[in-house]
């Protein structure tokens, strides 16, 4: 297969700042190639050169065997280059027929633009990529996946030889990224480049064809996806091993903190039981759907079960919303950590100290100077890595925003924590450093529950588990009966003694 695109020796500075040195990346024609590494290892660098939005410092970039000079976005488009961010690019205001035709917009005989022919055309576009849409709505009443399906289709319409997907899968379902990856093999059949970037290794290995590995601004190695591990990516990506990652120190249990019986809500879960102790990090798996995220919503005080009891400390609770939750300890880390747990616009001090405001006020006055204070203490206790903690959230890292989130509720003296998938977009070493505040905290005496959809993630930290299955308590296993396949049938619905039975 020939290379469609090559960039060679590419090197890339910013004032006090080498960015990437001497890197090649070179993607083939119907071939798709991951690029990995940790927050800050290159990643965005490369590919805003790559899409005009950088100048490389040094190097050459070939099209087709061309040397070629990527001016701006508008040029790489012309190019066929093409890029699907995990934050969309679209005109959110406009329709889904009008991002598709941008520019670009077909016009009669007399000049007026031709909307039959624009939503025929539409309509033709999305429905290759089996999506079905009214070329007429408005992008920003589609739900996240149908806006990334639109920036796919806007793609097409151009033809692009090359197509750019970073983090494409951090806000979707396993069905969506199932209808993701059809459309990526559709595009390699047709001889398109796909340059795909992703912190989820297990993807990289289900889809990917070659890998070149990134780190500190360098280029470590190219390889064949199937010649090698993820364990021999990670070590390359930070130099150490995927058991190193969870080989965190646990503690032993104490007395019982949280008790759940019978906890109903109707349509989305039934009958839930299970205890976590002083000191614990217990697991909730099950696949997107499977009521997890409404069973701890529903502990929070964000919704109200139908029936069943919740026990805190001895004490049977009902929180009637999230404030008194937290006023009793507990702490909730979101899945959407931008849309729910950060407030993007704010400071770091500001977000860490939103959920104990009391603390840092006299009389309603804020006291600016303490809110500091507290927040530089937890920024050097997390190592979060920031200029100040005046610099605004939404320019950190997605692991550095996890480490504030925690930052929160450290401030607010949680003592139960619940981390609703608390590594979705952060780097391995990111990663790594995140599963060490777990250690730290239940060696404090706090307790953790942990969702994660990430089976090798929960099975290494997890020290029992809860399996949950469209709303119903499959069952909990302790950590001498996690299972890769155990788990998974219990999570498909399949119980057991029907497993049994199976086998006879």
């Amino acid at each position: 297969m020939s290379n469609i695109v090559e960039m060679k020796g590419i090197t890339k500075h910013f004032p006090g700042v080498r960015a990437v040195h001497n890197v090649d990346l070179e993607v083939r024609a119907g071939e798709v190639h991951a690029l990995v590494g940790e927050n800050g290892a290159g990643k965005s660098t490369m590919i805003k050169i790559l899409m005009g939005v950088y100048q490389k410092t040094e190097g050459k970039i070939l099209l087709d065997g061309k040397p070629t000079d990527i001016r701006n976005p508008l040029h790489a488009q012309s190019l066929g280059l093409g890029a699907v961010y995990q934050d969309v690019n679209l005109a959110l205001h406009l329709s889904v027929a009008e991002n598709l035709f941008m520019g670009q917009l077909p016009k009669n005989k007399l000049g007026i633009i031709n909307h039959a022919e624009m939503y025929r055309e539409t309509t033709r576009i999305m429905e290759s990529i089996n999506v079905n849409v009214d070329p007429r709505t408005i992008v920003n009443t589609l739900s996240v996946a149908l806006q990334e399906m639109v920036c796919i289709g806007k793609i097409l319409r151009q033809n692009a030889k090359l197509v750019i997907f970073d983090e494409p899968t951090a806000l979707l379902t396993t069905e969506e990224t199932e209808q993701l990856f059809q459309i990526i093999r559709m595009l390699k059949e047709k001889g398109v480049g796909v340059l795909y970037i992703s912190h989820r290794m297990e993807e990289i290995f289900r889809i990917c064809d070659r890998t070149t590995i990134l780190k500190d601004g360098e280029k470590v190695a190219t390889v064949d996806t199937a010649d090698v591990t993820e364990d021999d990516v990670i070590s390359m990506m930070v130099g150490r091993s995927v058991q190193d990652m969870y080989g965190i120190e646990h503690v032993s249990p104490g007395e019982e903190v949280l008790s759940v019986k019978g906890l109903s809500r109707k349509n989305e879960f039934n009958d839930i039981n299970f205890e976590i102790k002083r000191g614990e990090i217990f697991g909730m798996f099950g696949l997107v759907g499977s009521g997890r995220t409404e069973i701890v919503q529903s502990i929070f005080g964000a919704s109200r079960p139908d029936s069943g009891t919740v026990t805190y400390n001895g004490s049977r609770v009902g929180y009637r919303n999230p404030r008194q939750a937290i006023r009793a300890g507990l702490a909730l880390l979101p899945e959407d950590r931008k849309g729910q747990g950060l407030a993007l616009g704010l400071t770091v001090s500001d977000n860490t100290n939103m959920a104990s405001m009391g603390k840092i006020s006299t009389f309603g006055v804020l006291d600016n100077r303490k809110g500091s204070q507290i927040a530089t203490s937890f920024v050097e206790k997390l190592n979060t890595r920031t200029p100040s903690v005046y610099q605004l959230v939404k320019n950190l890292s997605g692991g550095n925003q996890q480490k504030v989130v925690i930052s929160k509720w450290l401030a607010a003296d949680s003592d139960l924590f619940i981390f609703d998938e608390p590594t979705v977009g952060v780097d391995v070493g990111a990663k790594v450093e995140i599963y060490k505040i777990f250690e730290s905290l239940v060696k404090e005496g706090k307790t953790i529950l942990i969702i994660s959809s990430y089976l090798p993630e929960i099975m290494g930290l997890a020290e029992r588990m809860l399996v949950m299955y469209e709303g119903n308590q499959m069952g909990i296993l302790n950590k001498d009966q996690f299972d890769e396949e155990r788990i998974l049938r219990l999570a498909s619905g399949i119980k057991e003694e029907e497993r049994s039975d199976s086998l006879q």
